[in-house]
């Protein structure tokens, strides 16, 4: 087994790992042997240095071998996961999760990867659970869900059973305020492997970071994005109301630009407009949007990256001619009955 200590040492020292050494440290850190002290000493030492995008992505190829196959290769190749790092404490709405309804109601296969919420009230599982989604139904069920539904959502923590000797350690740095390497890998984690991913980003210098470890994992056409509220401050969420810093990916890695609402067609509104609540203030919001009623600006960054997701799984040919669709499909009646058919659906 790899010396975790030794390579702390070389972090220490400002040396990026290899790609063998991040996978031997990944065996390392998903198995019971070295201690959660050294674990944590690494992941510190990782941390100090700065991830570089290779050793994102070989992270990232290490434990995506280690997760659980669900079974779905006949449609990864069409499906698309629209998913944030999280962690941006922007303390906004699901927008990635009704999002996901919306480009499901479209025709193109979601593979929704998530958790519950760690920095943030109501989480993309909070959310779906309270629609009715069984965050424990077995790979058959799920399977059956994007043939009967669209998409399908992959409860993290049981497609990951590597995770169960990592997170004793990312609580015991947490608690020293430390992120880890941990905090950016969730999104390029999702065991379905969709061929394409709308990614937000937490900070605009990850864009970069996650544009280019998309592109070495072989996405095949991905869009890394943050908003930016302020100086300082921002949104691991393409929105209507921030500026956005884009990158792409795959087909898409020729794209680096600034996209403002007033560039794709839609109006500047507040922040406020997209701000979200606990599970049960969420998903009121969610209803009544399903029911024509909302926010404008929420309503227009839903729409949004509906319309990007669609663009960048390849099924509409741009953004600015799809954003009416999927503003339709969101207020005009498909997301509700989605709502509700995912309920039946989980309920049988």
């Amino acid at each position: 087994m790899v010396d975790l200590p030794m390579l702390a040492t070389s972090l220490a020292a400002g040396r990026d790992l290899a790609e063998d050494e991040v996978k031997g440290a990944a065996a390392a850190l998903a198995s019971d042997q070295p201690s959660d002290a050294v674990k944590a000493e690494f992941l510190s030492a990782l941390s100090r240095k700065g991830e570089t995008s290779a050793e994102l992505a070989a992270f990232a190829a290490a434990f995506r071998a280690l997760a659980i196959d669900p079974g779905v290769g006949d449609w990864s190749s069409r499906a698309i996961d629209i998913v944030g790092t999280g962690g941006d404490h922007a303390g906004a709405f699901n927008v990635s999760s009704m999002a996901t309804l919306v480009v499901a109601c479209a025709g193109v296969p979601v593979m929704k990867h998530g958790n519950r919420g760690i920095t943030s009230k109501c989480g993309s599982a909070d959310l779906f659970a309270a629609m009715g989604v069984k965050l424990d139904a077995p790979p058959a069920k799920l399977r059956e869900a994007l043939g009967a539904l669209g998409y399908a959502f992959y409860f993290a923590p049981s497609w990951h059973p590597a995770f169960k000797q990592i997170g004793p350690v990312r609580r015991i740095l947490a608690a020293r305020g430390e992120r880890t390497v941990f905090n950016v890998l969730g999104p390029l984690l999702n065991p379905g492997r969709p061929a394409h991913i709308l990614l937000g980003a937490a900070s605009p210098a990850l864009v970069d970071k996650l544009a280019d470890a998309l592109d070495a994992l072989g996405t095949r056409a991905g869009l890394a994005v943050h908003g930016i509220i302020g100086p300082g401050r921002g949104i691991d969420e393409l929105t209507s109301v921030t500026l956005n810093k884009v990158r792409g990916a795959g087909r898409l890695r020729e794209i680096r630009e600034e996209w403002t609402p007033e560039s794709l067609g839609l109006a500047a509104a507040p922040f406020s407009d997209i701000a979200g609540g606990d599970i049960e203030a969420n998903l009121e919001t969610a209803v009544e949007l399903a029911a024509g009623n909302g926010p404008r600006g929420l309503a227009d960054t839903i729409a949004l990256n509906g319309a990007v997701a669609l663009w960048v799984a390849g099924a509409r040919p741009d953004v600015r001619g799809s954003i009416g669709e999927a503003r339709e499909i969101l207020l005009g009646g498909a997301v509700r009955r989605k709502i509700a058919e995912t309920r039946d659906f989980y309920e049988h």
